[in-house]
């Protein structure tokens, strides 16, 4: 049985042409390393502009208690809002990546496929199913 496999396979082998790499996975890593290094540039921003609307939010906060004026804490319920907003959309930065990544990499994400051709004539595959040369692969 496997006289008869390693037969087919080098016949198949010999007649196939090389396979070629597809282009999108030449871009991959290309593809891999833009969308890493622009997550970790708007990470970092996002992480920037929380810290210092933190530090402007106690500043805010003190003087909206000093001062009691309504819309010193109106200007202070903004700024929640917004810090709220950036922190949202770190978040959000997280899912974007993932769904890049997982998008540009589902084409290779299926597993191994093996697709075996017959190049030739009808009649030399008459032939080969003849004489018994084709290997009977029994489904599981």
């Amino acid at each position: 049985m496997s006289e008869k496999f390693d037969k087919l396979s080098q016949s198949l082998t010999k007649h196939l042409p090389e396979p070629s790499v597809p282009v999108v996975q030449q871009n991959q890593s290309v593809l891999d390393k833009d969308v890493t290094d622009d997550y970790e540039y708007s990470r970092e921003t996002y992480k920037k502009l929380i810290d210092n609307s933190s530090e402007a939010l106690n500043g805010m906060l003190a003087l909206a208690s000093e001062s009691e004026h309504p819309r010193a804490y109106e200007v202070l319920s903004g700024m929640v809002k917004n810090i709220a907003d950036v922190t949202d959309k770190l978040m959000d930065l997280q899912k974007k990546k993932d769904d890049m990544i997982t998008k540009h990499q589902k084409p290779s994400q299926g597993g191994v496929t093996n697709n075996n051709v017959f190049v030739g004539s009808t009649t030399d595959l008459q032939r080969m199913l003849m004489k018994g040369d084709v290997i009977d692969h029994d489904q599981e």
